[in-house]
């Protein structure tokens, strides 16, 4: 795993925990974000699991663990299965070349991870 030895679902909690500073020193961001957040993802004439999809493949794609990591959480909650990630994979290698295949493993590892978790 090339973010964290302890795993992703270890960085996403420790994501988590430090965006909780911002949180409180700047909650206008924070809320805002988050209402953007909501705004883009919710089902519309795309699902929202399509939409996940995408988000991940751009995680990939600029090479962010953390992103990877809470894409891929929200996918296993949204019941997506191994091969629909790997088509996203494919995509974002695809447009992302080498350094994307390279973290389309990590996002698989991811999905085993979160998989394994029941999350």
């Amino acid at each position: 795993m090339a973010a964290t030895l302890g795993g992703y679902k270890e960085l996403t909690q420790s994501v988590s925990k430090q965006l909780n500073t911002l949180r409180t020193d700047l909650p206008d961001v924070m809320k805002g974000f988050g209402d953007l957040a909501r705004a883009a993802t919710r089902d519309g004439a795309l699902s929202k699991k399509t939409k996940e999809l995408i988000a991940l493949s751009l995680g990939v794609a600029v090479r962010c663990d953390a992103c990877i990591g809470f894409h891929v959480q929200a996918l296993v909650g949204l019941g997506t299965t191994k091969a629909e990630l790997e088509e996203a994979l494919a995509m974002a290698v695809y447009m992302g070349g080498g350094p994307s295949l390279m973290y389309s493993a990590n996002a698989l590892a991811a999905f085993d991870e979160f998989s394994a978790a029941g999350e």
